[in-house]
């Protein structure tokens, strides 16, 4: 069967236009006038260029030329320095000589910028492709592909080779046969073979239209269960694993692959420049206003917004003219609940359980001498928590003996931790990491804020009841007695369970996240109560629903142009602060919340044992698997790669066992 997809109309979605009036020559003296004499007038020269398409600049370079006998280029870079320079000279070139003087400073001395040549070949049309060979040889007087030949290698050299030809099927007619057929073939070359057919990924993902590739990513969904991406990052390594996520990226949504270059590229200390100014100069005329709508939606702050808060002076000015402008006229309405995640836990219920076998496989593990860990952690992190429950009474009615005292007196360090964290219930795990967090001098701030940001009511009811059975002292005053002022307001009030269960209430919603007229959230200086902000925010975060506070955060960012997640950082500090950022991010994305804890827990030296033994356990059963996908998501690494990396021994067999495979 054939599928035919209609091709609509282009519309255009760049930021910058061709200027209304034009006149090369009026341009030309216009720069010539600001570039002469002492100094340089360096915001009348941003004005003009960034307000010029591209082929308007061509023409002014040949106006200013034939009027001063002068390269307005080489007058440029002597006027201009830094970053600014960089980005005004790079407006100037065409868009194929632009990639082109950008791969050849790639792999130009010592060492390739690999990133700058996968971003370059893999997000180009056919089109593009020819024109920077073209520009390539004309620039250089080299031939490109020769040179990409001499500095790459492996499969990774065999792909950019590939993207180079130009040569992708460009059809409106796809063969669901075919369709079928490549997701079947690429399946077969990774996942089910021993050892990776890199052939076959590089032909199907090399050659294949887009149209195409899109139905053939939905497919494979389906017979593999998994997406595309994360086979190849089980599948494929190094520089060849990257270049094959960004085709694939690129056939997805070439906007949303550029916006994640864009956000990385300013996230964290210090800014790429070098790739910021390529893609705001490379997508300027064409998809700068998809880019700027994806880096909305995906990162709830504009565009507009990041660049203005990473980036200073006249370089600043030009890079926001080129983005075109802050987009809360774009940003959409929709709620974010639409958007339904399936949760799954990696530990699941043992088929074929029988719990009195499995008391005896653990006696037989702690007799006699020395003690067999191995078949302790084989049996009990392959067993749900409630299977554990029934084990522990098999052990007790067979033997006499309390499971739980043996495993103490056999096991020990952190293994022992992990083990006997299994062996209780969630309610009772929370309950007793609750309590270790507040017992003694000090209090563990940071745990009382992960467990009661995240739990559900249902789960913080049976934290209440687990509490009381064993310290005999309730939750909420132990919580009363160890903290104070707003920051016990808020675990009080969380303690309570109450948190409303129900589905977003547009017009609530709106009145929820008015917060700017009465407190002036926005204005980072105002003089308004903190009090008051403070009690306004507990009262919204600690009681509405999930899908509620998603809409309200909407409205927050549409009134106020800032993430809630910035207003709270901006306005408030310590534990009160910490709190309410745990909550928004759980609300926002909770398995990329946990992801975060445990990429924390084992980055830099040293490994948090006691946080990542906490949200192994407690998550295990609940969204680990999502957790894991966040992870490889936000870090590039797997969550089993880290552990392995970061643990050992036996207590580091236990963990991958909970972790249930590679990603």
């Amino acid at each position: 069967m054939l599928i035919s997809f209609r091709a609509w109309p282009q519309v255009y979605r760049g930021s910058v236009k061709d200027f209304q009036g034009f006149d090369a020559n009026q341009d030309a003296e216009a720069l010539y006038n600001a570039m002469k004499g002492f100094g340089s007038d360096k915001e009348a020269i941003l004005d003009l260029i960034t307000s010029r398409s591209n082929k308007q600049r061509v023409e002014i370079c040949q106006a200013y030329k034939a009027l001063y006998g002068k390269d307005l280029i080489a007058d440029l870079k002597y006027e201009l320095t830094g970053k600014f320079e960089r980005l005004i000279v790079s407006l100037m070139r065409p868009p194929a000589y632009g990639d082109a003087k950008e791969i050849k400073d790639a792999i130009s001395g010592v060492g390739t910028d690999e990133k700058c040549l996968i971003e370059i070949l893999a997000s180009r049309t056919n089109q593009e492709i020819h024109d920077l060979v073209a520009a390539y040889k004309d620039a250089y007087e080299r031939d490109l592909e020769a040179d990409i030949v001499g500095d790459t290698s492996g499969h990774f050299k065999k792909m950019l080779v590939v993207l180079l030809q130009g040569a992708r099927e460009e059809d409106d007619v796809v063969s669901e046969d075919l369709v079928e057929q490549d997701a079947k073939d690429l399946l077969e070359a990774g996942e089910l073979k021993w050892g990776t057919d890199e052939a076959q990924f590089i032909y199907i993902l090399g050659r294949r239209s887009r149209q195409h590739l899109r139905l053939v990513f939905d497919e494979y969904m389906k017979i593999a269960g998994k997406p595309i991406e994360r086979s190849i990052r089980g599948e494929l390594s190094g520089d060849f694993e990257k270049l094959m996520l960004a085709v694939v990226k690129c056939i997805r949504s070439t906007a949303e692959y550029f916006a994640e270059r864009l956000y990385k590229a300013m996230k964290g200390l210090g800014t790429r420049d070098n790739t910021l100014i390529r893609i705001m100069v490379s997508r300027s005329e064409i998809d700068m206003l998809d880019i700027r709508e994806v880096f909305r939606t995906k990162y709830e702050k504009s565009l507009y917004n990041m660049i203005k808060e990473d980036t200073s002076g006249e370089y600043k000015k030009a890079l926001l003219k080129l983005c075109g402008g802050d987009d809360e006229a774009w940003w959409s309405t929709g709620p974010l609940s639409a958007v339904k995640v399936e949760l799954r836990g990696t530990v699941q219920p043992a088929g074929d359980f029988n719990d009195d076998g499995d008391a005896q496989v653990l006696r037989k593990a702690m007799k006699g001498l020395g003690t067999d860990e191995g078949a302790i952690i084989e049996v009990l992190t392959k067993r749900s928590n409630a299977q554990r429950q029934q084990i522990l009474k098999a052990y007790k009615a067979h033997y006499g003996r309390d499971l739980m005292a043996d495993l103490k007196s056999e096991l020990s360090g952190s293994l022992a931790k992990l083990i006997l964290g299994l062996m209780l219930t969630p309610a009772q795990y929370d309950a007793k990491q609750l309590r270790k967090a507040v017992e003694g001098a000090g209090t563990d701030e940071s745990v009382l804020i992960e467990i009661m940001a995240t739990r559900n009511n249902q789960e913080i009811k049976a934290i209440n009841e687990a509490y009381q059975e064993a310290y005999h002292k309730s939750l909420e005053d132990d919580l009363s007695s160890d903290t104070s002022g707003h920051f016990k307001r808020i675990l009080v009030s969380l303690a309570l369970g109450n948190r409303d269960e129900g589905p977003e209430n547009a017009t609530q919603a709106h009145e929820d996240a008015k917060v700017r007229p009465i407190l002036k959230l926005a204005d980072v200086s105002s003089n308004d109560s903190s009090d008051s902000l403070e009690t306004r925010f507990l009262s919204i975060l600690c009681t509405r629903s999930y899908p509620h506070l998603r809409r309200v955060f909407q409205e927050f960012i549409k009134m106020t142009n800032h993430d809630v997640e910035h207003a709270i950082k901006k306005r408030m500090s310590g534990d009160v602060r910490d709190a309410f950022v745990a909550i928004v991010r759980s609300v926002k994305n909770k398995p990329a919340f946990f992801a975060d804890k445990l990429y924390k827990s084992m980055k830099g030296a040293g490994t948090d044992e006691r946080t990542l033994t906490r949200i192994m356990i407690s998550r295990s059963e609940i969204d680990l698997f999502n957790i894991r996908g966040e992870f490889i998501d936000l870090f590039d690494k797997s969550l089993h790669h880290m552990i392995e990396k970061d643990t050992s021994g036996d207590y580091r067999k236990a963990l991958l066992a909970l972790c249930g495979g590679e990603d």
